[in-house]
């Protein structure tokens, strides 16, 4: 399962293999076959559903299961990263190029020094983070002035900025995130983790970045203008296996935490409290997605495992 996404009331489980599953809020199921090949990348806004595969092709779906193809790799390169941003722009990467088409207008195009590792747009105005190898470069472009590169070593993976805008932060290589403080570039590590941190996720209001990674789920604070620097995470809800998923809630201080054997916990940050949403399975947990409610929780396992829990 490569992710897993709402559009309303319907969970779109993304599989690996060029299709789409749609699951209604009765149970109906739509198989949509969509990519000629592989997925390799997804992105929602609850409106669409935008896909990027190893056909070279970028292709939106709405609700009502109708797809179209919004870009087509000139070389027919892989698209290994897709972002959906502000009023209908989206962004993909092939190879070392990242694109960006902004509503219906022509799609403009910035190299960045090595592969793309991460797309992101910011929550206001089209900018574009992308990270890749030693940092992530931050891109306006609907703007003629170089682009602007926020610099670390190292190889930098998934990126997001956080909902007041303010902050980013991406996955590394090392078992470590790293993040800046986007006014003026102070570094933030984040580190301690037993593996590379493959999810994390905003809380609601942005107070807290809960991440995988490790065998408990670490939530970092970002309430303060320095964010967490200084500051020790939380832990909850340690096991025996490690986290591989987490997906917060969009209204609550609740984060929904998969595990490696297929477990997943409810998780309330204020207190602590768990709630077992799924018993362990075969194969560990890949995607997890909430609808904008905050009663649905769809999943995925790494063996193709899914379903979605009415927690209304």
């Amino acid at each position: 399962m490569v992710a897993a996404h709402f559009l309303g009331r319907t969970a779109v489980l993304v599989l690996g293999e060029e299709e789409l599953l749609l699951v209604a809020a009765d149970g109906e199921e739509r198989r949509l076959a969509i990519h000629g090949g592989g997925i390799l990348a997804a992105a929602g806004d609850g409106e669409r559903i935008v896909t990027g595969g190893d056909d070279g092709k970028v292709i939106s779906t709405n609700p009502k299961g109708e797809s179209r193809t919004l870009a087509t790799d000139a070389k027919r390169r892989w698209i290994d990263r897709v972002a959906a941003g502000p009023d209908g722009a989206v962004a993909w990467s092939a190879g070392k190029t990242a694109f960006v088409q902004a509503g219906k207008g022509e799609a403009r195009s910035l190299d960045v020094p090595s592969t793309v590792a991460g797309l992101a747009f910011a929550p206001k105005g089209l900018r574009l983070a992308i990270a890749h190898y030693n940092g992530v470069t931050l891109w306006f472009p609907n703007v003629q002035s170089a682009p602007e590169m926020l610099e670390w070593k190292g190889s930098h993976h998934d990126v997001a900025f956080s909902p007041d805008g303010k902050f980013l932060v991406t996955a590394m290589q090392e078992p470590m995130l790293h993040g800046w403080r986007v006014a003026d570039g102070k570094h933030m590590r984040m580190s301690g983790y037993s593996a590379r941190v493959r999810s994390f996720a905003w809380t609601a209001g942005g107070k807290w970045l809960a991440t995988g990674g490790s065998e408990q789920l670490v939530v970092w604070p970002f309430q303060s203008k320095d964010g967490p620097m200084g500051k020790t995470p939380k832990m909850f809800a340690a096991f025996a296996v490690r986290v591989s998923v987490v997906a917060c809630h969009p209204k609550q201080e609740v984060a929904a935490v998969g595990y490696e054997d297929g477990t997943i916990l409810m998780v309330r940050l204020d207190d602590g409290a768990e709630v077992l949403a799924k018993n362990p399975g075969k194969a560990p947990i890949t995607a997890l997605a909430w609808d904008s409610v905050g009663s649905l929780l769809a999943f995925g396992t790494e063996a193709g495992e899914a379903g979605v829990v009415d927690l209304g």
